[in-house]
Order: structure tokens, then C-alpha cells, then sequence
């Protein structure tokens, strides 16, 4: 990271897009996670004195914060104290496609999308590389699954090590077609983890590095695999008594063939299909099996991640 120290730049405005994500993709619990094609957007100004104006529209608009608590500027004063600066006053105008509270990763959307237009802010005075972003991500979110897509886009592998959050980003085949089922109920993250033991079998702890890493080899080169490649057993049949509708239309999926697990903490669906005419059937399937609503997503596989750009410049 190289700083040069100026003053912010009233006016200046960047723009930034960031992906939905969905994390966990079945057995690779905290370490893998997927880009997908819904966006959060925002723009952010500087303007001449301390005020903080807040505008946001889409998903979960009424329950987020307009003050200093919100988690976009959360993120972009991390960034801003990171790197010894004062954060200037802001206008954030936002709109969210990213379901709230629905295992898309909407937090670490918001995380990203501040730690990006920090970047955007004070390009010209400071450098940040890819490690720089994914632990100022990380520090902010608690676990780099969610963000490292959000910021890279794609598959990725997720860990930390010695050198802190690291990321391989992968290409996904391009045979795979995700479909995701979206409910009308949310999910708490933090309830959805204190349903999981803290000691697990060395069976199932076997069995889920084997399909993780047949899941690496599924999603890049032999789509036909996913539904082997999507089994686990480390934690979404325990989180299974918080979302009885969500795990019933899992084994519904997955009894008929389509490799579908929980997305990210849930209450989300993910579906990784083989095909186009594949994933129509599994959301067909999805439709007639349940009596409660749910909202099919045929997405893409975002593979550019997080985006920011300098309206003023045009800069990327």
C-alpha cells in the first residue's frame, strides 16, 4: 500500500457495483463462494464540510441505517482510518438488488461496496492492492468467503494464513447455470451459526474434504458432478430446525436430481444446474413442490466482482 498525503476533493464522486454472493456452495463451509449476477449500486460524494446524507431504495431500504452505524460508511471510515486520513463528509445515494438478510451476501456486499469507493476516493493518494482490499474486507466482515468474490468475482477458494486473508479466484464452466430460490422470510447469520456443534465427526469431516474438492473439479470442468459434489454434512442439516421450508425444498431438489443446497446461512436456495434446460426444470420443480412462495432468480456467474469508477474521470 503506498500513500501520499493531499486533502479529499469536494465534489469528487465514484460510482461502484457489487455482486450478490453466495457462500458455502454446499460442503465448502468458510472457504468457497460464488459471484452471482444481482448488484447493489451506489454513488459517493465528497462534499465541503462533515454532513453524512444518506439515500437509499431497494431491498431492505427501511431497515438501514442513515448515520454513522451504517455499514457502508462503517467500511469507508476502516478504510480511511487504515490509512491515517480522516473520512470527509459524504452523499451516499444507494440502491440495493441484493436481497437483504436472504444468504446473498448482503453485508458483505455493503462491505465491499464501501472498502471499494474508499478505493475509488483516494485513488491518486493512496495504492491498494487486491491482498490490501480483501483484509480491509475481511477485518470488517469477520470471515473473507462472502467478500472475496464480491471483490473478485467468479469461484473462489477463501482462506487466512500467515499473511492474512488470502483468495484463489477460478473459472466457472460455463455448462453451469445457477438458479436461485429466494424466500419472503429472512435469516439471522448469527443464528444460523450457534446451531452448529462445535466438534463434528472425523467421518463427516472426511466426507466433506472430499466433496469439497470434488466440487472444485464440478465447477470448473465437469459440471455432471454437482450433485455428488454439493452433499455435506457439516452444517446445513443442523441449521435445518431454523428453516424447515428452506431444507424441505433442498432434499425435494436433490431427491430429484438437481444439485441444490443452502445459500450462504440461508433461507436462500441455491441451485447448481448443468444446463439452461436443467435449471428451468428445477425451478418448475421448485414451484410445484412447496405452498409457500418463492422468487426464481436465473442468474449468471458474475466474473468481473466489484467495480468502482471515478464519475468524474472515467476511470475504473
Amino acid at each position: 500500500m503506498v500513500v501520499a498525503v493531499s486533502e479529499p476533493v469536494e465534489g469528487r464522486t465514484v460510482t461502484v457495483r457489487v455482486p450478490a454472493t453466495s457462500a458455502n456452495l454446499g460442503p465448502g463451509f468458510d472457504t468457497l463462494g460464488l459471484a452471482l449476477s444481482v448488484y447493489d449500486e451506489l454513488a459517493v460524494s465528497v462534499l465541503s464540510d462533515d454532513r453524512l446524507e444518506i439515500e437509499v431504495t431497494g431491498s431492505g431500504a427501511s431497515e438501514i441505517s442513515r448515520d454513522e452505524s451504517n455499514l457502508v460508511v462503517r467500511s469507508i471510515e476502516h478504510v480511511y482510518n487504515d490509512v491515517g486520513r480522516v473520512m470527509p463528509g459524504l452523499r451516499i445515494t444507494a440502491h440495493n438488488g441484493v436481497p437483504h438478510g436472504r444468504g446473498l451476501g448482503s453485508s458483505g456486499a455493503a462491505v465491499t461496496a464501501g472498502v471499494l469507493a474508499a478505493k475509488g476516493l483516494l485513488e491518486g493518494e493512496v495504492d491498494f492492492s487486491d491482498i490490501d482490499l480483501l483484509r480491509l474486507a475481511t477485518e470488517l466482515e469477520g470471515h473473507p468467503d462472502n467478500v472475496a468474490p464480491a471483490l473478485f468475482g467468479g469461484l473462489t477458494i477463501a482462506w487466512t494464513g500467515e499473511r492474512g486473508p488470502q483468495h484463489k479466484k477460478l473459472l466457472v464452466h460455463r455448462g453451469v447455470a445457477p438458479l436461485v430460490l429466494v424466500p419472503e422470510r429472512t435469516m439471522s447469520t448469527v443464528l444460523a451459526r450457534s446451531l452448529q456443534p462445535p466438534q463434528v465427526s472425523r467421518e463427516d469431516a472426511v466426507f466433506n474434504v472430499s466433496r469439497s474438492a470434488l466440487l472444485i473439479a464440478a465447477l470448473t470442468q465437469s459440471p455432471e458432478l454437482l450433485l455428488d459434489a454439493t452433499a455435506d454434512r457439516l452444517h446445513q442439516d443442523y441449521r435445518a430446525e431454523a428453516m424447515p421450508e428452506t431444507h424441505a425444498l433442498v432434499q425435494t431438489l436433490r431427491k430429484a436430481g438437481f444439485a441444490a443446497v443452502v445459500s450462504g446461512a440461508g433461507p436462500s436456495v441455491l441451485v447448481l444446474a448443468d444446463g439452461p434446460g436443467s435449471r428451468l426444470e428445477a425451478a418448475e420443480l421448485a414451484a410445484s413442490a412447496v405452498d409457500t412462495p418463492w422468487e426464481a432468480l436465473m442468474l449468471a456467474v458474475d466474473v468481473r466482482g466489484g467495480t468502482v469508477r471515478d464519475r468524474a474521470e472515467g476511470s475504473t
